[in-house]
Formats: structure tokens, C-alpha cells, sequence
């Protein structure tokens, strides 16, 4: 006689034991099922809206640029704006125009900058970037020369 067909009262310490442990594992199955189903709806729906959201993205870059305006793209490699077509990076110039002279100010940099026709907003950031980096050192303050 197996214990299913048995009375909870005529079965040992044991047995009702082992059918304890027994429905916990099912129990335990059943409700890993149920979160296995529910993550993939989750995981289901996400994929969708992602790919509506891209849709939707790419519907308001096309009207920006018909209107006549760029779209940097987060994260993609066309979006990198310190290389410019065929050309050196701006760090690569910055390091060139500080090895010109023992030191230079960052005015003169700057200056120095402007004429080889790079965009300067962004020079303090850059040559402390270039400093970390190694390939500049600073004296002084405001004053870099190239390592």
C-alpha cells in the first residue's frame, strides 16, 4: 500500500515526513513554473516595447533631419566626435600643438587651436584628459608642456 492511499493517522513518523518533504519540492515546482512563466511575459512585453520604441525614435531622427537638423546617436560608433574624416583626433592635435614649445598657456593653446580649426570649448577638459593620460604635465597651473 503506497502512502498516498494511507491515513495521515496510520502513517509513521517517517512516511509523513517524506510526503511533507515530498509536496514542498512540488509546491516548490509549481511555483518556479509560475515565475518562469511570468518573467517571459515580462521579458515578452519589453522586447515589444523596445522595438516600438526604437520605431518611434527613428520616425522623430528622420523628421529632425529632413527639418534640417543632426542626430547624434547615444552609444554608436558614428557618434564620435573627436575624430574627425581622414584627420587626427583632437587629443592627438592638442599634443602636437603643446610639443611645439617647451610650455604653453592655455590661452595660447587655445589660440594655437583655433587656427588649426578645432573646436575649443571643450580644451580644458581635453588637456587635463591628456594629463592623466600621461602625455601632457603641468608645472603650473595653466601652463601644460608635453611629456
Amino acid at each position: 500500500m503506497s502512502m498516498d492511499n494511507k491515513k495521515a493517522s496510520d502513517l509513521s513518523a517517517e512516511e509523513l515526513y517524506a510526503l511533507a518533504r515530498q509536496r514542498e519540492k512540488e509546491e516548490a515546482e509549481r511555483k518556479e513554473a509560475e515565475r518562469r512563466q511570468k518573467r517571459e511575459k515580462l521579458m515578452e512585453k519589453r522586447k515589444e516595447m523596445v522595438a516600438r520604441h526604437r520605431k518611434e525614435l527613428a520616425d522623430l531622427e528622420r523628421k529632425i533631419r529632413e527639418l534640417g537638423g543632426r542626430v547624434g546617436r547615444a552609444g554608436s560608433a558614428g557618434g564620435r566626435r573627436g575624430r574627425r574624416a581622414g584627420g587626427a583626433s583632437i587629443s592627438q592635435k592638442l599634443c602636437e600643438i603643446v610639443g611645439t614649445q617647451p610650455e604653453m598657456a592655455i590661452q595660447d593653446i587655445k589660440a594655437q587651436a583655433e587656427k588649426a580649426g578645432l573646436d575649443t570649448k571643450n580644451i580644458s577638459q581635453t588637456l587635463a584628459y591628456l594629463k592623466r593620460q600621461g602625455r601632457l604635465t603641468s608645472p603650473r597651473r595653466g601652463v601644460y608642456k608635453a611629456a
